[in-house]
């Protein structure tokens, strides 16, 4: 037996267990409100780990793990923001958008619930909020391929071009013929692997550094400043970091999972499951990067790898420090990051070009088994667009995935909260708000400036809503009506 057999037996393992709970889903799944929506069925068990793994893209165990190991405690401020974001998102945006979508007539994906609450006749937001999903998310699953593709070039030593088709093919697969079920179903699978691999890791790490205290010492000998909050990046780094909250907001393919709660009544147990499950998967990413620092000074004839590219350090951690089955489960959780976010992303790309262009304007009647068919096409054409996208070995997962989540953070966030909240909002103003998000993004990424451009887009963003709201013309009586039906159904139910 060679040392590669254990990884590839646990692989392929784990790869059939995916692929075979696809086709299971399969036979659940007979409409199109089936594939991508899962018919509105799901329990809070499983629409909080389906929203935490989605959510949890390859960044986690790859990404941010290496940036706390370059730059240290600075960057712990990612997993404040995202924690209290989540948490926000949880609280203030899960349920109404659960009952609004439902009551704006049964709206499927995030443009067909602009339209449907703003009465949008010329289908204007349908349209530009369906081209963001499709420029933004190219770009997020393009960071899933390279992730994938980087842990099969680690592990099995191939050629990243090659490792890029490995990476995405059995995602792809479950994706396309069990739809929203499917990724659902193995998120649960998925999550519970994250979870015990980001526990594991750094407790085994920081047993054998001989403690907290131990530890902290050896990475104040090797670099002081790693220990300080704030770092060489000053307030603006700090501000920037936390930023990475508000982009919960406006994320499709999380907003979907709220979208797909069985009741709202789901939606309390599920946050609570859901931030309980985020926390630790966090607290785990941050303590893996930061005491590979102080394990890697401890052996510095195996640190290369993670020097040339430091988010490598959760994988070379976990080879070196378990027997070759733990570690095959322990790499699994990679992949099974890389495939829960990939597989919603891809997802929601294909209802956007099925539900929100197709059925939108091309074929408004077509039947279920034609859209159903036509979201598969559409999943295999995203993927290989993300697949030419990430051909570049060069590519770093959490630089794709910071410019994709602030995209949809400033142009759908804003927009998401008031349309829940706010009565007052005004189609014009929704689109005011998410063209103004979406072109700051782009164009303060190319200033040069250190602040993150989430916190600028969204700034401009929501003034630009509010302002264009005020000056129109109040809403509709049918748009006030609904707004408050909506909010009184809220106050009436448990949440």
């Amino acid at each position: 037996m060679t040392a590669d057999t254990p990884l590839l037996i646990t692989f392929s393992a784990y790869l059939l267990l995916m692929v075979g709970l696809g086709f299971w889903a399969w036979r659940s799944t007979t409409t199109f409100d089936d594939y991508i929506l899962g018919g509105r069925s799901l329990g809070s068990y499983v629409t909080a780990l389906a929203a935490g793994a989605s959510d949890m893209s390859g960044w986690l165990l790859m990404g941010l793990p290496g940036a706390m190991y370059l730059t240290g405690m600075s960057e712990a401020w990612i997993g404040v923001g995202l924690v209290l974001g989540a948490w926000l998102n949880w609280r203030h945006v899960a349920g109404p958008l659960r009952v609004y979508t439902e009551r704006a007539n049964n709206a499927l994906t995030l443009p067909d619930f602009f339209t449907q609450r703003f009465e949008d006749s010329q289908k204007l937001l349908r349209i530009f909020s369906a081209v963001v999903i499709l420029v933004f998310f190219t770009i997020y699953c393009a960071s899933g391929v390279v992730a994938g593709a980087r842990l099969f070039e680690s592990v099995f030593g191939m050629p990243y071009g090659q490792a890029l088709w490995w990476g995405a093919a059995v995602t792809v697969i479950y994706t396309f013929v069990g739809g929203f079920l499917a990724v659902s179903w193995t998120d649960v699978v998925q999550a519970t692997l994250m979870i015990f691999a980001l526990l594991l890791v750094p407790v085994i790490v920081l047993m054998e550094l001989g403690g907290p205290g131990a530890s902290v010492a050896l990475i104040e000998q090797v670099d002081p400043s790693r220990l300080s909050w704030v770092g060489t990046g000053g307030v603006i780094a700090v501000v920037s970091a936390i930023a990475w909250g508000l982009g919960y907001f406006g994320q499709p393919h999380i907003l979907a999972r709220f979208m797909a709660a069985e009741t709202v009544n789901t939606i309390p147990a599920a946050r609570r499951i859901a931030m309980t499950w985020m926390t630790l998967c966090l607290a785990g990413s941050l303590a893996t990067g930061f005491l590979g620092i102080a394990w890697f000074a401890v052996n510095p004839e195996v640190a290369a790898p993670v020097t040339a590219n430091p988010e490598r350090v959760f994988i070379e951690l976990s080879t070196l420090l378990f027997n070759p089955w733990i570690a095959g489960i322990l790499l699994s959780a990679i992949l099974a990051a890389v495939m829960s976010t990939l597989s919603a992303q891809l997802l929601v790309c294909s209802s956007a070009l099925t539900e929100d262009f197709y059925r939108g304007f091309v074929r408004p009647r077509a039947g279920h088994r034609e859209l159903v068919w036509f979201g598969r096409a559409m999943v295999l054409m995203v993927a290989l667009l993300a697949l030419w996208l990430a051909r570049d070995p060069d590519s770093r997962v959490l630089g794709l995935v910071a410019y994709a989540w602030a995209g949809f953070g400033a142009a759908f966030g804003p927009v998401v909260i008031l349309s829940v909240s706010w009565q007052r909002m005004t189609r014009n103003g929704a689109l005011a708000g998410m063209i103004t998000g979406a072109v700051v993004v782009v164009a303060w990424r190319h200033t040069g400036f250190a602040l993150y451009e989430m916190v600028p887009g969204f700034i401009a963003a929501t003034v630009a809503i509010v302002a264009v709201s005020l000056l129109d013309k109040p809403p509709s009586q049918s748009i006030q009506a609904r707004h408050q039906q909506v909010r009184l159904s809220l106050r009436e139910t448990r949440y």
